[in-house]
């Protein structure tokens, strides 16, 4: 059974390496570069209230996080954030995306949002198809924004208003 709940300082090992295979192997994060313990701690503890991070579990193991993000670091923006959801490779496929992204955009509501903006490569037709099922919607799309893997990358621009 998945249960998901707030992540804590202690979750951040595993939530950096689920993160760090994504930048190895997708692109659904535009980082090349791995991140190391002391730079995931601080990203955690530079999330403010309503920035919260949720962590899902199994049998006591963290397969997957979502987070809230700011924006931008410009005032008028305070009220908009930035989704990201990540699941363990061998995790995906499973509904853990769909509960994350559903309970972190409701969350995000809670503690005062307006906006919540998703950035996602054009061809992750899973993640569109998931972010369209909980209600974002399409606002763009950034054409060749990003260079990965050998290639440009166009990148869907979705969100959900509360």
């Amino acid at each position: 059974m998945i249960h998901i709940r707030l992540a804590t300082e202690s979750d951040q090992l595993y939530v950096m390496e689920i993160y760090n295979e994504a930048v190895r192997n997708t692109t659904a994060t535009f980082d090349t570069v791995e991140r190391v313990l002391d730079e995931q701690l601080a990203w955690f503890r530079k999330h403010k209230k309503n920035h919260p991070i949720f962590v899902a579990e199994e049998k006591g193991v963290v397969i997957g996080w979502a987070s809230l993000s700011a924006w931008s670091d410009r005032c008028a923006y305070d009220g908009t954030v930035e989704v990201s959801v990540y699941i363990h490779n061998e995790h995906r496929g499973k509904g853990v995306g769909k509960k994350l992204l559903e309970m972190i955009t409701l969350e995000g509501k809670n503690v005062n949002n307006h906006s919540v903006i998703s950035r996602i490569t054009a061809d992750n037709e899973i993640s569109i198809h998931l972010h369209e099922v909980v209600g974002y919607r399409h606002i763009g799309v950034m054409k060749e924004v990003g260079f990965k893997f050998g290639k440009y990358i166009d990148v869907c621009m979705m969100q959900y208003m509360y």
